[in-house]
């Protein structure tokens, strides 16, 4: 089980920069204010890692976010991805040169590939390499990547994958998968860890949402934590962005990690990794 602090704490990568474990997701965040609220009202609450994407299409939003936050911006741990379409060796370099103007930042601190495109991914992470090189991002991962697309990318890389960002909640634990990165040197990370919003129809956490006079979101976040998982929890909402990073105060015990565990399913809310329409 791993160690937990508070709200800045991070886990080291096998690079040895260090990620903090959790962090505000920005999708499905509209570019305008709210992202830009959100962002700054995170980092207020003292959050130190923003999650965006090229898809999202707020990087823009999330960019000013950080500039009017007065945070230094070294104290901020900035991830991006690249999009399916942008995927290819030179496309991806023009897409991450695009991510850092529309984010209005002169570096990433880790840059993913957003979906393995078959075709694809192995020249887009040629490109990543480049860019990890040249130290315009600090780390280097992939998600929605399975353990059959980590293995056929590591057969040619010169730099193994960092992180790899996961669907993960209850109903989708993959250990096996996390197993496989644990032994490879990859953070795990979660996308998606109220199951987009369905666990909240649930009362698998009732008993221990009681115990520790928490909320269902906060017992999960904490079982992501306990885990060694990474976890980006999305909302615009200055409440629940405060109640989220509220999960520094109790700690489940090995048989309440085991309890939640045991409600894996396998069952996916967003794509399937090997059949998702690019």
């Amino acid at each position: 089980m791993k160690t937990i602090t508070d709200l800045q704490g991070t886990f080291e990568l096998h690079n040895g920069v260090r990620m903090p474990y959790l962090g505000l997701g920005t999708y499905q965040a509209d570019n305008d204010e709210e992202v830009v609220h959100a962002v700054k009202y995170a980092l207020k609450m003292g959050y130190r890692h923003i999650d965006t994407a090229a898809l999202y299409n707020n990087e823009e939003g999330v960019g000013r976010g950080i500039l009017e936050s007065n945070v230094d911006r070294e104290a901020v741990f900035v991830v991006s991805k690249v999009w399916n379409t942008d995927q290819g060796y030179d496309n991806t370099l023009k897409a991450f040169e695009a991510s850092l103007k529309r984010l209005n930042l002169e570096y990433l601190d880790l840059y993913l590939i957003h979906w393995p495109v078959v075709e694809k991914y192995k020249d887009t992470w040629r490109a990543f390499e480049t860019l990890y090189k040249e130290k315009r991002v600090r780390a280097i991962g992939v998600s929605n990547f399975l353990r059959h697309h980590l293995e056929d990318l590591m057969k040619d890389t010169e730099v193994n994958p960092m992180v790899n960002q996961m669907e993960f909640h209850p109903h989708l634990v993959q250990q096996e998968l996390i197993d496989y990165c644990d032994t490879n040197g990859i953070q795990y990370e979660a996308w998606s860890p109220f199951m987009q919003g369905k666990l909240f129809q649930l009362d698998i956490t009732a008993d221990l949402e009681k115990k520790y006079n928490k909320s269902a979101a906060q017992i999960v976040l904490r079982w992501n934590l306990q885990k060694g998982v990474v976890t980006i929890p999305k909302s615009v909402h200055e409440n629940r962005i405060k109640s989220n990073a509220e999960v520094f105060d109790f700690e489940l015990s090995e048989q309440e990690l085991a309890y939640l565990d045991s409600f894996d399913k396998g069952k996916r809310n967003g794509p399937d990794p090997d059949n998702f329409s690019f």
